[in-house]
């Protein structure tokens, strides 16, 4: 499925959880890491911008690509509501000379583990508990009373999934995170020899 060159680093997790805070993190600290924009039905957010954030497509586009089989991975993860990976993506970066570094939910990091093996290095967040995520949740001021209870309700189902993936951080302090993300990376991209690495 994938080509030997292709190293990928994925972060998973519940919305809430504060996996993009670490990504974000990780792409400071390794300039390695190439950060895959994943694809996206939904509406773009204040301070968002197109091909850095997310490619903001519409519905029709994002089926049409599904059914042309471009996608790495996708789900509808709310109503009209979806997110991807395009193939296209992940070569692209890849022919950069760059580690594919993704940010994704629970059931497209499942995905992408299942195609890529020993080239993955998979980390899934966890919030300290249930009370904390809906808190940052609401904190965000970017959810109505109803995505945010779905958001919850799909947070809830995501956590159980953690033990499906090789290594799961829990963020109860954002500083412990990161470091523990930044000793997995490194240790990883040491193994597989890639260029800049000591650990």
């Amino acid at each position: 499925m994938n080509d030997n060159h292709e190293l990928l680093v994925l972060f998973c997790g519940p919305s809430g959880s504060g996996k993009t805070s670490i990504v974000h993190k990780m792409l400071e600290i390794f300039p390695q890491l190439q950060f895959s924009i994943s694809a996206t039905t939904r509406a773009k957010r204040k301070n968002e911008v197109e091909g850095r954030d997310y490619y903001f497509i519409s519905l029709a586009a994002f089926k049409q690509k599904i059914t042309d089989n471009e996608f790495l991975e996708w789900e509808e993860v709310y109503q009209n509501g979806y997110y991807g990976t395009l193939k296209s993506e992940v070569h692209r970066i890849a022919q950069l000379g760059k580690v594919v570094l993704f940010d994704v939910d629970v059931e497209g990091g499942l995905n992408i583990k299942k195609q890529f093996g020993e080239n993955l290095l998979d980390i899934f967040v966890r919030p300290p508990s249930m009370d904390e995520l809906r808190r940052r949740l609401i904190a965000r001021a970017t959810e109505t009373d109803e995505t945010l209870m779905t958001r919850v309700l799909r947070a809830e189902t995501e956590i159980t999934y953690a033990n499906r993936f090789s290594h799961v951080i829990v963020n109860d302090r954002i500083e412990h995170a990161e470091q523990e993300a930044t000793r997995l990376i490194r240790q990883f991209l040491f193994v597989k020899g890639v260029s800049g690495i000591t650990v």
